[in-house]
């Protein structure tokens, strides 16, 4: 009974990470592009000119629980305070893409 539940057990796993879709990295080069296109006037060089306080610099998205692609995904997707939507403006994959630009750029200190 063991050996049938176990080979039921590995066929299920072979079968999911068979026919599952891969998660697709997130494209840095789109997101440049698309955060030039749509961000930049607002957050050039990772500011803010908004709120001045709340930039893109990696200590900025730490301290205000912003240093992640989650995070950030969500506050492009849906707006916040000053922030527009860009749902329905911009497909989910270039938000995705824009999550990693700015991430990446964080992380280089925006230089």
């Amino acid at each position: 009974m063991k050996k049938v539940i176990s080979v039921l057990l590995l066929g299920i796993a072979i079968f999911t990470f068979a026919f599952s879709t891969p998660a697709l990295a997130a494209d840095t080069d789109n997101g440049a592009k698309v955060f030039s296109a749509n961000c930049a006037s607002c957050h050039a060089g990772g500011k803010n000119l908004v709120n001045a306080a709340k930039t893109l610099k990696k200590d900025d998205l730490e301290k205000y629980g912003m240093y992640s692609a989650e995070a950030i995904i969500t506050q492009v997707t849906k707006g916040k305070n000053a922030m527009p939507a860009f749902q329905g403006r911009l497909k989910p994959n270039q938000i995705e893409d824009v999550a990693a630009y700015v991430l990446a750029q964080a992380d280089k200190s925006w230089k």
